[in-house]
């Protein structure tokens, strides 16, 4: 059985070293998490002694197989608790976030697996993010940010880096959403801010928004 905090901290840990490759700094985590260095380590502690993560200097924090398979099994809760409000509950994708967050922590597997099968097992949320099985198995997740893009080329908005509420907004405001094609009419050699054509209208995005827009070809 594992505390709410301790799965905040796997699930926070995966998100971490998913981006990066690597071992995860416990000042990233603690920036993550909006939290005191010191309350970091001492988790970290915890969770070493679950066999849950393993940890060396300079090296950082990183999943063992038993962490990695709890963190998967939160993440897979969070983002169908996410489709689910969106879908069926008419929620916006700027809204579901912080809802999820406390479902995700509900321990029954059966409702999971009952929340999976009325949703169609889908393999992506409404932020493009993928969804772990019931096995922990991850579908392909695109790598590719806007950023990337030459002058001229398009891109089909497949998923964020960024989920906060306010980087949605401002997708909303932009009219990008998921499946969104955009096309690349002007690069700033000054800052890398991007002109993008988003249907009829041309959008300045900067080089932050851009770096947080997954996109295929």
């Amino acid at each position: 059985m594992f505390t709410q905090s301790e799965e905040n901290y796997l699930k926070a840990i995966f998100h971490l070293q998913e981006e990066a490759g690597e071992g995860v700094s416990t000042s990233a985590l603690a920036e993550l998490l909006e939290t005191k260095a010191a309350s970091v380590t001492e988790m970290i502690k915890r969770l070493a002694n679950k066999n849950l993560v393993d940890y060396k200097k300079y090296y950082g924090v990183q999943l063992t197989q038993t962490g990695r398979k709890q963190a998967l099994t939160v993440v897979r809760k969070h983002r169908l608790w996410e489709s689910f409000l969106v879908e069926r509950l008419n929620f916006n994708w700027d809204e579901v976030h912080e809802v999820a967050e406390q479902l995700e922590h509900i321990r029954s597997p059966k409702l999971v697996e009952e929340l999976d099968r009325f949703l169609g097992r889908p393999a992506y949320d409404p932020h493009g993010d993928p969804i772990p099985d019931a096995s922990g198995n991850l579908p392909k997740a695109p790598k590719k940010r806007l950023s990337q893009l030459k002058e001229g080329q398009k891109g089909v908005c497949k998923g964020f880096n960024d989920a906060s509420s306010a980087f949605l907004k401002f997708l909303d405001d932009q009219d990008i959403g998921m499946h969104t094609e955009m096309k690349v009419m002007q690069i700033q050699s000054f800052d890398e801010s991007m002109t993008v054509q988003v249907g009829k209208r041309q959008v300045l995005l900067s080089k932050t928004a851009t770096d947080n827009i997954y996109v295929e070809d």
